[in-house]
């Protein structure tokens, strides 16, 4: 979405008076996926408005870690850049030191790199206008439309009116252009205390917008900011930071959410107010996930109250916490491509964004042989002293991936899940009796079973093999109705498995019935750690953020906590959505996982 298309969009001629390269529109082919923000961009170009210039930003507050929605807006705002040959800024609205900090600044950065995208030289805060914008204000003042107001937040909020009511006009609302100037300088010097006075813009306190009456523009806080210290005691509202600060970048289009629609009459009003370049604003539904919760400040909770380890655990919907599942930047790309951009809010399932990670694992991952739950096999007619190298397939995807060879013993693993010792009818994988596949390697049929005394538990199986079906083919034709993984038990390394599942078990986490909120929903089984898990010794010495197929068990990844000693893989998706299986069987059942307090495991 966001590079394929510029040179059947544009083409380039120059205008031989000013020696300037004029991009012109051409008509687009039919099959180019558009939409209303590209249709837009399209029209600008045409008519060259801006000078033909395309100038977006992507401008996060840096009070908390990105998640999946912010990747949408990313993929938009340096997608159309380049998709136009125009330019992108990373600038971080940091107007809030009580809230920001530049762990958070540093994180974004990194997230934004991993996703795929560079701002090359334009990084930018908003703490690099405050004097400018201070300039601003003054000049609001000066014309009579800005004053400083002695109201509590509390006062302001009660006089601000409703959609049905009009508000009240602030008794400082009067105040003279001097009296106005002289308290907003000794605003600025410190000689009032925090919440004392704030300066509010004069519009209409009448307006059917409850932005348009009279916002506040600047509060007192103090509060050391993380980039200019104490340097301010005064600092100004996001939303008269936003627009002039997209001014004073010479940003041509900002890209902003839904939920910005109503303040977009405020931005136009400081922008014409102050007579500066004057960017436009549109607007776009952001992105809603089921079983999912989008809010920094939601997320923030979770990570403050412990119900997750921190911001990048791989249950959070975090763009750091993906990465660390095991998530890649080409499926989220691809994700945001398909779910397409539209003015209307809508919610999309969360089981898109795991097909489009298994389609691009699918195609990169080399497929091993793990076991999660072990089940010890003794074969008692191969030989003790043997061990074999059987041909594997690394990727069935990738014939370039070429093979592997996997070492074959007499005593092997396999899951203890494929095997019954009293079969279910359909159940076609290990029992007493049968005979099995086991893949690349033989056929083996088990001949005894051994139980712990005590409990009464399998914990060894005796089985015979076939010589002559090496490579998991029977000469003489017979068939078999399951193939199992294995690992040989001398060779097998022992690895730490999460696994992973979605952290809320309701639809709409935010939807919450009365005397609950939305942690209730939180999944007390979206983690289970394995930790005698056995998988092939070729994942000897890969490190963290590898990511591979576990054959029949689905796609993991190399956690951050591995050490030289011990792998911890993470699963970063299952092989097939058995969760919406799992959900259906629990429904039907009467059961519910709610009742279940949800904290960390250990």
């Amino acid at each position: 979405m966001y590079c394929k298309h510029i040179h059947t969009l544009l083409h380039y001629k120059v205008n031989v008076k000013n020696k300037k390269t004029l991009k012109t529109m051409t008509n687009p082919e039919p099959n180019i996926p558009s939409n209303f923000i590209r249709n837009i961009i399209v029209e600008d170009l045409r008519i060259n408005k801006n000078g033909g210039r395309v100038h977006t930003r992507f401008p996060p507050e840096p009070n908390g870690y990105l998640h999946i929605g912010h990747a949408k807006a990313i993929c938009l705002d340096f997608g159309f850049a380049k998709e136009f040959d125009g330019l992108c800024n990373l600038r971080f609205d940091d107007t809030n030191p009580a809230k920001e900090d530049i762990e958070y600044a540093e994180a974004i950065q990194e997230d934004i790199r991993w996703l795929g995208f560079d701002w090359g030289d334009r990084l930018h805060y908003a703490s690099d206008y405050f004097d400018k914008l201070y300039e601003f204000a003054v000049k609001l003042i000066k014309k009579g439309k800005a004053y400083i107001c002695d109201l509590t937040a509390i006062e302001i909020r009660e006089t601000r009116g409703t959609l049905k009511e009009p508000g009240k006009e602030s008794p400082y609302r009067s105040r003279s252009i001097e009296e106005n100037l002289d308290l907003f300088e000794r605003m600025r010097n410190g000689e009032f205390a925090d919440g004392a006075r704030v300066l509010r813009a004069k519009i209409d306190m009448e307006s059917g917008n409850l932005n348009m009456r009279d916002p506040v523009m600047y509060r007192i806080l103090r509060a050391t900011h993380h980039r200019t210290g104490d340097n301010w005691c005064i600092y100004p509202m996001y939303d008269f930071t936003h627009g002039q600060s997209d001014s004073i970048e010479g940003i041509t289009h900002s890209i902003c959410t839904l939920e910005f629609e109503d303040h977009r009459p405020l931005y136009d009003w400081y922008l014409d107010e102050l007579e500066v370049h004057h960017p436009q604003q549109i607007e776009f539904a952001p992105l809603n996930l089921n079983y999912t919760v989008l809010s920094k400040r939601k997320l923030r909770e979770l990570v403050e109250e412990g119900y997750v380890n921190s911001w990048d655990d791989p249950r959070m919907p975090t763009l750091s916490g993906l990465r660390r599942r095991g998530y890649t930047p080409e499926a989220i790309r691809n994700f945001c491509e398909r779910i397409g951009v539209a003015k209307r809010d809508s919610i999309v399932d969360v089981a898109l964004l795991e097909h489009c990670l298994r389609e691009d694992l699918n195609k990169r991952a080399p497929r091993y042989m793990a076991v999660l739950r072990p089940l010890k096999v003794v074969i008692d007619n191969y030989p003790e002293d043997l061990v074999e190298e059987m041909d594997a397939v690394n990727n069935p995807e990738d014939p370039s991936a070429g093979m592997r060879k996997v070492p074959f013993s007499r005593v092997l693993y396999i899951e203890r899940d494929d095997f019954k010792e009293d079969p279910p009818k359909k159940f076609y994988r290990l029992a007493p009796g049968r005979e099995v596949r086991l893949r690349y390697a033989y056929f083996i049929k088990c001949v005894s079973v051994v139980k712990d005394e005590q409990t009464g538990e399998v914990i060894e199986l005796h089985c015979t093999y076939d010589p002559a079906s090496r490579g998991g083919n029977s000469p003489d034709g017979r068939k078999v109705k399951a193939t199992l993984h294995w690992v040989s038990a001398a060779h097998s390394i022992e690895a730490e498995v999460r696994l992973y599942d979605r952290l809320f078990n309701r639809e709409n986490p935010l939807d919450i019935e009365e005397g609950k909120d939305f942690k209730y929903y939180l999944n007390p089984e979206s983690l289970e750690t394995l930790i005698t898990c056995k998988i092939e010794p070729n994942l000897a010495g890969v490190s963290a953020g590898y990511s591979c197929q576990f054959e029949r068990l689905g796609y993991f990844s190399v956690d951050s906590d591995s050490t030289n000693s011990k792998l911890v893989f993470n699963r970063v998706v299952t092989l097939r959505d058995a969760w919406v299986r799992a959900q259906k069987s629990t429904e039907t059942k009467g059961k519910s996982l709610r009742q279940t307090k949800f904290r960390v495991q250990p």
